[in-house]
This record gives C-alpha cells, sequence and structure tokens, in this order.
C-alpha cells in the first residue's frame, strides 16, 4: 500500500519508483500539473440528520466544517472552523522566487494520503564533500497537511548523496523547522524572511559534520550510545528497554553493511554511528510501506530518533 497519491520528480527516480518524471528546471505551474496539485481543498458547513434510518430534520454544526477536494470531492477531513486551509499550489508558488532567482531547484513534489498531505522539496544549491569524497547537498523542505495531523513546516535538510539519508539541519540554536499552525495565516514571505536569517545554520552544519567525521569513537561507546538511542519505555514495566533488533541492524550498517560505511569519513566515526542511525530510520525500519517509513522519517517518530542520535554524537565531542 502506498501513500503517495501523485508525485513528480526531476533527477533520480525517488525512494518507492513511483512519480512522473519532469526534465529539470521546469516552471511552477509544469510541477502543479505533474505533481497532482493543481487542485484546491474547498470547504463547507457540517450537517447531520437528526432521526433514524436517515430520516429527520437538517441541522448545522457551525463549530466545525469539512473539507473536500475540489476536483473530486472527496471528503479530507472535518476541522475547526478557525482552521486555515493552506492549498497544495500554496506549497509550490513558494518556491516560485527561490526557483527563479535564488537558485533553488525543485527536486520532488507530490500529494499523500488522498490529499490530506502534500509536500515539496528542493535543492539549495549547497553542498559539500566531507573526507573521502562523502557529498552531502542542502535542501528545503515544505509540507503541511489539511486534516490537522502536520503544521504547515519549513524546514532546512541534508542529503547524503552515497546513500540518501536525510537529515534535518538545526535552524540556529533552536529546532530545525519553522511551523505554521493551522490557526495562523501561512504568509510565505514571513517564512522565507525567518528563513534568510538562518542561512548561516548551512555552514554552521558542515562544520559540526566535519567535527563528527574526525571524531574517532571505540566500540564500548558506540555500542552504549546506540543503546540510549534506540530504547523504548516499557508500557508494562514502565522501565527503558532496548529495541534489539533495531539495535542489531543499526550496528550491523556501522560496521560495514551501510552505504558509505567503509567511507573515511565514516569509519569508525561519529559521523558514521550517525549515519547508521539515519540510514536505519530512512530506508530499513520496520513499517506498513516505504511511504509510512519516509514519512515517519520527515515528520514523525523517525525524524525525533534521528534528532535524538544527533543530540547524543554531538556530546561524543563536546
Amino acid at each position: 500500500m502506498h501513500l503517495v497519491e501523485t508525485m513528480a520528480y526531476a533527477g533520480e527516480k525517488p525512494w518507492h519508483g513511483l512519480g512522473n518524471k519532469l526534465e529539470r528546471e521546469q516552471s511552477i505551474d509544469a510541477w502543479k500539473e505533474s505533481a497532482g496539485m493543481n487542485w484546491t481543498v474547498e470547504e463547507s458547513e457540517v450537517r447531520y440528520i437528526s432521526g433514524k434510518n436517515g430520516i429527520g430534520s437538517i441541522n448545522a454544526f457551525p463549530e466545525q466544517k469539512v473539507l473536500y477536494r475540489s476536483d473530486s470531492k472527496a471528503p479530507l477531513a472535518v476541522v475547526s472552523r478557525r482552521f486555515r486551509v493552506v492549498q497544495p499550489g500554496e506549497i509550490l508558488e513558494f518556491y516560485r522566487d527561490l526557483t527563479e532567482v535564488n537558485g533553488f531547484e525543485l527536486e520532488t513534489a507530490g500529494v499523500l494520503r488522498e490529499g490530506r498531505k502534500f509536500w515539496a522539496l528542493a535543492k539549495t544549491g549547497q553542498s559539500t564533500t566531507l573526507t573521502g569524497q562523502d557529498r552531502v547537498d542542502g535542501y528545503l523542505l515544505l509540507a503541511t497537511a489539511c486534516d490537522g495531523t502536520l503544521a504547515t513546516t519549513a524546514q532546512f535538510t541534508s542529503v547524503r548523496v552515497v546513500c540518501n539519508n536525510t537529515l534535518s539541519i538545526a535552524l540556529g540554536d533552536s529546532s530545525s523547522a519553522i511551523k505554521v499552525p493551522h490557526r495562523s495565516k501561512f504568509d510565505a514571505d514571513s517564512i522565507k524572511r525567518q528563513l534568510g536569517i538562518t542561512v548561516s545554520s548551512w555552514d554552521a552544519f558542515v562544520a559540526r559534520m566535519k567535527v563528527l567525521t574526525q571524531c574517532p569513537v571505540d566500540p564500548d561507546s558506540a555500542e552504549g550510545l546506540l543503546r540510549r538511542v534506540l530504547s523504548y519505555q516499557s508500557q508494562e514495566s514502565k522501565a527503558m528497554v532496548v529495541n534489539e533488533q533495531a539495535l542489531s541492524n543499526v550496528r550491523s550498517l556501522y560496521e560495514g553493511g551501510g552505504k558509505g560505511s567503509l567511507l573515511a569519513s565514516s569509519r569508525g566515526t561519529a559521523w558514521g554511528l550517525l549515519n547508521s542511525v539515519t540510514e536505519y530510520v530512512d530506508h530499513h525500519r520496520r513499517a506498513r510501506s516505504d511511504d509510512h517509513r519516509r514519512d515517519a522519517a520527515w515528520f514523525g517518530a523517525g525524524a525525533q530518533l534521528k534528532q535524538r542520535t544527533l543530540e547524543e554524537v554531538t556530546k561524543l565531542v563536546a
């Protein structure tokens, strides 16, 4: 089962092998068409029938509204009357001046979960090569959901080319993302101003990653770190329990099974330890489908696990 409803991509085929391939440097309008984002979220008041077997008077529920697709009329969600919708087209329009003037290049965009979530991902043009030809590129991800499961979120992300691992880049000293809740107006220019202040975060990120490549980690320290991050609270005993299967998978990735794990930047280093977890989260972690795994890796439990690992490996070089 795939979460992806429609999608377009430029460059390499995406993780699930789906989507419409676009030539590079296409217009925003071409992206809207190919990514299946050329429809709008419409809204209507909630009505219900008070009576048995669908017979009775029709009543309104003014505190809520129904969101539905303009093209198929399919329902998307029932939300508060104060919920502010961000349209699929607005996600792509956000990138118009960035691609036309600032050198950004859209790479993927699409619709998840029948239209309830949509996103676009663009290369920023920033790139670095760590020790041993280990290239990392900078991206900007913008995503939202019209069912309330995700605030409109803009975040810088890095992609390690050799294994397509993703890692959020912290904005300044705070979180890795700018989030606009759906009770607030989505102001693209305001988000860009906030992002503009933190473009220098890429340089700080590169500096941190280079330090990690130069930090050797002994086997006992690596094992201890992985046991800390790959643990969860038991519902029965409330004690912390190590996920032994995950630990075994990540350990094997770190010890040579992972893509790029034998590069000089990774072998026996804190950078290699971090990437063993990011590769596990992005490509191997158990999930209902590849799409569910990627959704979690960008926005959910997988993203939290990667962030926790980054914090732990950073302590090794403190």
